[in-house]
């Protein structure tokens, strides 16, 4: 394969990327909290950054209530503990919440919704949604990478007296264990930076601990966005 091929195919990766809607508001994000790290709730360009990114997002969510909306209803995967049922449907069931007030907290900044008190009220209620939401997907993660690890473990002992890693079975579930722990992370830290949002504790978390906090999480996004390479086929 030649340079220009292999450019070719690198530039049609970042193509394919660019063009999810999701992919752009989590670049968005990071700009965003970036911007809030660097300003430290000071006013400046940063916090100008941030404010516009911010209200910029909103615009990229419409409608995107509907995508949790359909989680909600939809049925599981067999052999799921009720629990860990329940705190995915809560999460599905507060994150699409989020999600809708926050469409009415966009028609509230931009100015065609004139209730500025009730905006800012939806909009404190959202932010409380996307904590709870946060917190479920946090506790959904431990149960599932404990499931996780005791397949794994079960699996080994099977697969003792042979090479584990050249099983495709084991490395799935490898696989999806390491997955599962980068999104456990993202979870846990989404909490501070809901947290940090809603000031509960302003002291602890400042901005530019939200910030921070926001900006890792972001990158994390953009990395579990990234489309899968193809396998070069080989002689």
């Amino acid at each position: 394969m030649s340079t220009l091929d292999v450019t070719r195919a690198e530039l049609g990766l970042v193509v394919l990327y660019l063009n999810k809607a999701e992919a752009r508001d989590k670049i968005c994000r990071a700009i965003q909290y970036g911007s809030k790290f660097l300003s430290d709730g000071q006013p400046g360009t940063a916090q100008n950054v941030d404010k516009s990114t911010t209200l910029a997002r909103k615009v990229f969510r419409l409608f995107k209530f509907v995508n949790d909306l359909h989680a909600l209803i939809s049925p599981v995967p067999q052999g799921t503990p009720l629990p860990l049922i329940l705190l995915g449907k809560s999460k599905n069931a507060l994150l699409s919440t989020f999600f809708f007030l926050d469409q009415i907290v966009w028609l509230g900044r931009t100015g065609i919704y004139k209730n500025k008190e009730r905006t800012e009220l939806l909009g404190r209620i959202s932010l409380y949604c996307w904590l709870g939401s946060s917190v479920c997907a946090t506790l959904v993660e431990v149960g599932e990478l404990g499931r996780l690890s005791a397949s794994i473990k079960k699996l080994e002992k099977e697969l003792e007296n042979s090479d584990k890693h050249q099983n495709e079975h084991y490395r799935h579930k490898l696989q999806n264990s390491n997955e599962r722990s980068l999104a456990l992370v993202k979870a846990a830290m989404d909490i501070v930076v809901a947290v940090g949002l809603l000031q509960l504790t302003p002291k602890k978390v400042t901005p530019r601990v939200t910030g921070a906090f926001g900006f890792v999480t972001s990158l994390i996004s953009c990395y579990q966005l990234l489309p899968s390479r193809p396998k070069s086929k080989t002689a």
